[in-house]
């Protein structure tokens, strides 16, 4: 049984990800900030044997070494950086620049991927698969800014995108893949009702990226239907 670990599993793209690969019979860690409040997941987790809750806070250097060190002797064939935040749906474009949300943004969106990612190295290692997926964003490529806007997260997807392309470069003589995925306009609660894409769809997009993968497509940054985007 492959084992899959994906932060941000409480609802929108996180859960879709943990039914999917739990209904295709991987064994699920399914992390988020406050697990005991996440219904969806618990009773996702009531209908799985395959599945567990755990607390995982990416901006929190502790929580992640906990978690860690409780999956110590645990093979994680793919890490899943789904945790993210976009905070500028809730901001007025005339408000002031918050530098504070700009830099938790950061936190969340850029250092804590590379932060979990860090951590569960030596769990990646023992398994068959070797590969941890980013989800960023289209809105992380320098070459699509078409208008004004969207200035944290923007930003945060460009420099995960910049950080997960070199750490791809890093760990390719071991033999671990990286994965830079844009889900595409989802119909989440950050995406909003008007995507054209459900979270069943998108997530489909993207497990078919992860079942091809082969470590030559390590560092790519495609979007869910395979297409590539320019950095």
């Amino acid at each position: 049984m492959p084992n899959v670990l994906i932060t941000g599993s409480n609802r929108g793209l996180g859960l879709e990800w943990c039914r999917q690969y739990a209904q295709a019979g991987w064994r699920v860690f399914a992390t988020c900030r406050f697990p005991a409040q996440a219904d969806e997941l618990q009773q996702l987790e009531s209908d799985s044997s395959a599945l567990t809750r755990h607390r995982l806070d990416v901006t929190d250097p502790a929580q992640i070494d906990a978690l860690a060190a409780e999956l110590a002797n645990t093979p994680i064939d793919l890490l899943i950086n789904n945790a993210g935040v976009y905070f500028e749906k809730y901001v007025r474009p005339d408000q002031a620049t918050d530098y504070e949300v700009w830099a938790h943004t950061f936190r969340v969106n850029t250092i804590g991927a590379l932060r979990v990612s860090r951590a569960f190295l030596a769990h990646l290692r023992r398994s068959q698969k070797r590969l941890i997926v980013a989800i960023t964003s289209h809105m992380g490529s320098i070459a699509e800014i078409e208008s004004p806007g969207s200035y944290y997260y923007r930003s945060s997807k460009a420099a995960l995108n910049a950080a997960m392309k070199g750490f791809s470069l890093e760990l390719k003589p071991q033999q671990i893949g990286i994965l830079l995925l844009h889900p595409g306009w989802v119909r989440t609660r950050m995406g909003g009702p008007d995507g054209p894409l459900s979270p069943q769809q998108s997530v489909e997009g993207m497990r078919t990226l992860v079942d091809a993968f082969t470590l030559a497509d390590s560092g790519r940054f495609l979007r869910y239907d395979g297409s590539e985007i320019p950095w």
